[in-house]
């Protein structure tokens, strides 16, 4: 159920409006379901319907008029509470009804329980599924009522009285949410032509941007070269940097100015402060030394993804929280350098988990360096061609996903929960899109049928829990060819099936066999680059947070940052 509230200043214009049969189709029987006192005139039961309305404003205003011959009358003395249930919910009888009204009227504080002064209203009920509250605000000792918060009260009774009811039980915010476009703002983008009001198409430019970023002085920079997006600087007197506000040049004014956002009006994490406090966490990349090569960034982040269930079904709650906004500009680095065919699905995956990235936990950023040093270099590296790469990522990220939800789940984080469930379809289709190629031409060099027993062997003596799970995936066949390469390099196939295992729990797996896959192929391809291997992995994760380097726009995408040592 479904609360809005508004205040105004016509307490006949309201009443007008919900009694209206002529002009507004959608009113059928509309009369009193309650009332202060339960003695309120209703129009709606009458025959003579203009006298009693009459009377009915009267009766709300008298109050109203007796505190405004004092001078105590506020401004907006009408209180305005629309209370709507799902379309999937039961009818509920006007005596249910009736009883939900008192109870939002009370915890709001419009008309405590029990309070004789308490103020007048009445509940109108003219469509089978919704009902409105109007009020007067102006208590019995004049006094103005006291309903600071009156949504988030309202909206915790509702959640009580769906469980009671039994009544689809409406997902709810804590309020970290990012500020929805306005009715204006989304058409004036309809009139435009563009599918999201200039509001969401700067936050994912800006998110994107500071992700990309190691500064302040980088972030404006990157911004300020974006087609299409305008930036200015709000400095305090003293010359400090206050904040920043964001503007869409093809978003303007009747006068054809530029209508400002600041970061905080775009999301809560994006407001100065939080920007800066992210990007003074971030540490430029080390330079590569004289024979010295890093692992490929792709593998390192694969890595960092792989542990993070792990940090989340920890005690820190902290860090976890700093986990999940890493792996969420993760995600808005991967549009950038995924293949065409996906970038659609990988947007739409970005633009999901945002919301699953806030929480009223606070991050400590520093948790998360291996997954955003390694993110951000890799807008500086490509992905290999064959694709394994980024499937190997993407595989990851999908279990990364599943635990997100069980994490926000344990903390009632519905909001949250819901955006990591429509991230996982995105990753999911992605996944399933990238991963084929690879697999195929792995599958290609499958080996003799005699290797493949022994492969079978291998995987019952190192992975005796898993082995029957393993065996029937239809994905064994890219498994005994991942083996066999293995064991070509020199490689022990069963110590090696042993090591991808440990490195997380396979229950929660899809497919078994096609993550072991993924990871022997990133195990071996770091034992190829790089000698220390796993004691390298183990330093990234204790190194100084690292941002990922990203940027995105619809219409006009922002490129990424040169890599190192080349000119732009």
């Amino acid at each position: 159920m479904i609360a809005k509230i508004s205040s105004g200043k016509d307490t006949a214009g309201l009443i007008r409006y919900l009694f209206d049969t002529k002009k507004a189709k959608d009113h059928s029987d509309p009369h009193l379901v309650a009332s202060w006192d339960g003695f309120a005139p209703d129009p709606g039961r009458t025959d003579d319907f203009t006298a009693t309305k009459r009377l009915l404003v009267a009766d709300l205003d008298l109050r109203v008029k007796q505190a405004r011959r004092l001078g105590r009358a506020p401004e907006r003395h009408v209180w305005h509470c629309s209370l709507r249930a799902a379309t999937t919910d039961r009818h509920l009888s006007d005596e249910e009804w009736a009883n939900i009204a008192r109870r939002v009227v009370a915890a709001t504080g419009i008309a405590p329980q029990d309070d004789p002064d308490g103020c007048r209203w009445v509940a109108v009920r003219h469509a089978p599924d919704h009902i409105h509250i109007a009020a007067t605000k102006v208590r019995g000792d004049l006094s103005t009522a006291r309903h600071w918060n009156d949504y988030l009260t309202a909206d915790r009774e509702l959640a009580a009285i769906e469980k009671e009811y039994g009544l689809f039980q409406v997902a709810r915010g804590d309020r970290t949410a990012a500020k929805r476009p306005t009715r204006a703002e989304q058409e004036k983008a309809h009139r435009q032509g563009r599918d999201k009001p200039a509001r969401e198409r700067l936050r994912t430019i800006v998110r994107t941007a500071v992700a990309a970023t190691t500064s302040t002085d980088e972030f404006i920079r990157l911004l300020s070269h974006t087609d299409g997006v305008l930036v200015e600087i709000v400095y305090f007197p003293s010359g400090d940097v206050r904040g920043y506000k964001f503007a869409s040049e093809d978003t303007t004014t009747a006068g054809r100015q530029p209508i400002w956002f600041s970061g905080s009006e775009l999301a809560p994490d994006l407001s100065f402060p939080k920007i800066r406090a992210r990007l003074e966490a971030t540490d430029p990349q080390p330079a590569d030394g004289p024979g010295r090569r890093r692992p490929n960034p792709w593998h390192r982040a694969t890595a960092a993804a792989e542990r993070i269930p792990h940090h989340l079904s920890g005690y820190d709650d902290r860090a976890s929280q700093a986990h999940l906004a890493a792996f969420g500009e993760a995600l808005d680095v991967l549009p950038l350098l995924a293949p065409a065919p996906i970038r659609a699905q990988l947007r739409e995956a970005a633009s999901a988990f945002e919301r699953a990235t806030r929480s009223r936990v606070q991050a400590e950023h520093h948790h998360a360096s291996a997954l955003r040093s390694a993110a951000r270099a890799m807008l500086r590296e490509p992905a290999p061609g064959d694709g394994t790469a980024l499937a190997m990522l993407l595989d990851a990220a999908i279990l990364v996903t599943v635990a997100a939800i069980r994490w926000h789940q344990l903390r009632h984080h519905d909001q949250q929960v819901t955006a990591a469930q429509q991230t996982l379809l995105h990753l999911q289709a992605a996944y399933d899109e990238a991963a084929g190629a690879p697999l195929t031409a792995l599958v290609q060099h499958r080996p003799s049928q005699q290797a493949v027993n022994r492969y079978m062997r291998h995987i019952r003596r190192a992975l005796p829990e898993h082995a029957e799970q393993v065996l029937s995936d239809p994905a064994i066949d890219a498994l005994t060819a991942g083996l066999a390469e293995a064991e070509a390099l020199g490689h022990s196939p069963e110590r090696l099936l042993k090591q991808a295992a440990d490195q997380r729990a396979l229950h929660d797996a899809s497919s078994p066999a096609r993550t072991l896959t993924w990871r022997m192929q990133r195990i071996t391809a770091l034992h190829a680059t790089n000698g220390r291997g796993r004691a390298c992995s183990g330093a990234e994760s204790r190194r100084t947070p690292q941002l990922p380097r990203t940027s995105v726009h619809e219409a006009t995408p922002v490129s990424p940052p040169p890599p190192r040592g080349r000119r732009p």
